[in-house]
């Protein structure tokens, strides 16, 4: 078994590098650990737990350097809502879905391992730990490298920052003519290091 196991890692990593050519549509499909985080609001916060985030997405290349992708990320977790002078707060689990669209730009040196950085506007469906679901804008940055082999099987390395940018309420300001509600919002920030796989179909 163990010599099963060296193979394919020499396999995986062979010199003979194949290229990202121009028109190519590579097959992603995403792992992540994503961080846990705090979303503050007027009356209180959520902490989101950390989780697995999970999806698959599809990238086109216009140009052999750039990528257009479209994607879609689950991440599964828990919420407990955190709201002070209410006796019941709400805890449990929920999840987080994405759907993205965006681009990477690479850093092609012609060596096997090529950086990138990318990002993606889009919305995230949140499903709450009772029930219901919400949904609001979400962005993403992005940085890695990928590791290109003999065959149509690559991996990526990447760190990751997802936001939603969620209403929370209005803020009233008093100007010329009186007050003004103005709309508040909350934002979450996920920070996630995992790995991507790509199958390259042309």
């Amino acid at each position: 078994m163990k010599n099963y196991s060296l193979l394919l890692i020499a396999f995986l990593f062979s010199a003979s590098m194949i290229a990202q050519d121009r028109g190519s549509v590579v097959l992603d499909v995403h792992g992540t650990y994503t961080f846990s985080n705090n979303v503050n609001f007027d009356y209180g916060h959520i902490k989101v737990g950390d989780g697995f985030t999970y999806g698959a997405g599809l990238e086109f290349f216009p140009q052999k350097s750039t990528s257009i992708e479209l994607k879609y990320l689950r991440l599964d977790t828990s919420m407990d809502i955190d709201v002070p002078g209410v006796a019941n707060d709400v805890n449990g689990d929920g999840a987080f879905n994405y759907i993205l669209v965006g681009g990477n730009h690479y850093f092609d040196n012609g060596n096997n391992a090529v950086p990138y950085v990318g990002g993606g506007l889009g919305m995230s469906i949140t499903e709450g730990p009772f029930g219901g679901s919400d949904t609001n804008f979400a962005w993403e940055i992005k940085a890695g490298v990928k590791i290109k082999t003999a065959s149509i099987v690559s991996v990526s390395l990447q760190a990751n920052l997802i936001s939603t940018v969620a209403p929370a309420g209005t803020d009233t300001y008093w100007g010329y003519w009186g007050p003004v509600a103005v709309q508040d919002y909350a934002y979450s920030y996920q920070f996630g290091l995992g790995a991507i796989i790509g199958f390259n179909f042309k």
